[in-house]
């Protein structure tokens, strides 16, 4: 597996491992949040996340990589730079994903470790990410909490009226 930079031709294989890799993601917001408020959320969750994932890969001010392995993408993280006030010299790891068939063979991991190294290229002395608190994103909690980031436990409370 090598680690390059995306290419046009990657962007629908980026978007379908995207959809597949998070698609528990949403499977536990439905049942954190509630039918009511997650179809208030998430009308059509995969199009509007094909349609962020095409964004992300297609902004110049993004820089995207992707894990090859054999000549097909099988993973993807993108990075931003300095776009937060309020957390400045800092770099933030705004998309990662691992395609459902690849997982826990140490991609993210790899992804994550390449990522960091841009942000230390770039200048930056903090690295950034988000991730959810729901059951769903535990993977992904570990994952980020294994490659050394500290959490800050934020909640968001959602009514339906």
């Amino acid at each position: 597996m090598t680690i390059r930079p995306l290419a046009e031709r990657d962007i629908p294989a980026v978007v379908d491992l995207s959809l597949r890799a998070w698609a528990p993601v949403f499977d536990s917001f439905r049942r954190v949040l509630g039918e009511g408020i997650y179809r208030n959320l998430y009308p059509d969750w995969s199009a509007m996340q094909a349609a962020a994932v095409e964004r992300v890969c297609r902004d110049e001010a993004m820089p995207t990589w992707v894990a090859d392995h054999e000549g097909r993408a099988v993973g993807f993280v993108a990075v931003v730079h300095d776009r937060q006030e309020d957390e400045p010299d800092s770099s933030e790891i705004e998309m990662i994903a691992v395609d459902p068939d690849h997982q826990r063979r140490g991609i993210a991991a790899d992804l994550i470790a390449f990522a960091e190294d841009r942000m230390r290229e770039h200048g930056s002395r903090l690295a950034v990410i988000g991730t959810g608190g729901d059951p769903g994103h535990a993977p992904a909690r570990a994952a980020y909490e294994q490659a050394g980031f500290t959490p800050l436990p934020l909640v968001r409370y959602y009514k339906k009226l």
